[in-house]
């Protein structure tokens, strides 16, 4: 099991980040033998194969996480302003866990909308027409904005950041963005070489929000070996516990 409180996924440090990147360009040269295989048959298997993925593919849309943690920020803001003494306390652990789960989706999914248009790879739909390589770099619409797999970063994205923050519910928070991830082959929206493009820039950009959150002192705190662990909520604790005396 990965090891979330290391600075950066898959033991990666300034010597390993070169071979890191070989290994993505090398990962996606080695899918992309089979994305035609792969997309045209998972297309073509009956209906009720499909449905499923159909059904759980929504769950890597974004707007469910991003909106009400934005609503959540913007009121815990409201109340670190009007309240006073433990109340501003919470209301200000509740905005920094609220404006991280926003930023720790919100971000990767920001980087892969922006990858999506410079490279401009089309999608499946569009492989009668023009093949599974074909390409509308920068000016395109969403046919031609298949690589990285949006869905797939958000659902892998919100993994890692619920992971940072309990440990615990990672294991089932990623295996469900990983079936997110393979439910946008069969459904017909991405190649899996797409996929794999979502589930690194999902995985990096949770990081990097958690890091520069650390940095600050924010919800994590740097121990002395250079791991990064959750800070407790003890604003929180103490309101629940005077909630239930």
């Amino acid at each position: 099991m990965i090891d979330l409180t290391k600075a950066w996924p898959l033991g990666l440090d300034s010597r390993r980040w070169p071979w890191f990147c070989f290994c993505v360009v090398l990962g996606i040269a080695v899918l992309s033998r089979v994305d035609v295989w792969a997309s045209r048959g998972a297309i073509g298997w009956p209906d009720q194969w499909r449905a499923p993925f159909f059904f759980i593919t929504d769950y890597g849309l974004s707007d469910w996480v991003l909106i009400p943690s934005l609503i959540v920020l913007v009121v815990a803001l409201i109340a670190v302003v009007a309240l006073r003494r433990l109340g501003r306390l919470v209301a200000y652990e509740l905005a920094l866990l609220s404006s991280f789960i926003f930023l720790g989706v919100g971000l990767p999914g920001l980087l892969t909308n922006g990858l999506k248009r410079i490279v401009g790879r089309g999608r499946p739909s569009e492989f009668d027409v023009s093949g599974a390589f074909s390409f509308q770099n920068v000016f395109n619409d969403w046919t031609f904005q298949s690589f990285p797999s949006g869905h797939t970063t958000t659902a892998i994205a919100l993994a890692f950041v619920v992971g940072f923050l309990w440990p615990r519910l990672f294991p089932v928070f990623f295996v469900i963005g990983m079936v997110v991830g393979v439910s946008r082959v069969p459904v017909g929206m991405h190649y899996p070489t797409d996929v794999f493009g979502g589930i690194v820039v999902g995985m990096l950009g949770a990081y990097l929000v958690r890091n520069f959150y650390a940095s600050r002192g924010w919800l994590f705190r740097r121990t002395p070996d250079g791991h990064i662990v959750a800070r407790r909520f003890s604003a929180m604790r103490r309101a629940f516990h005077r909630a239930r005396a």
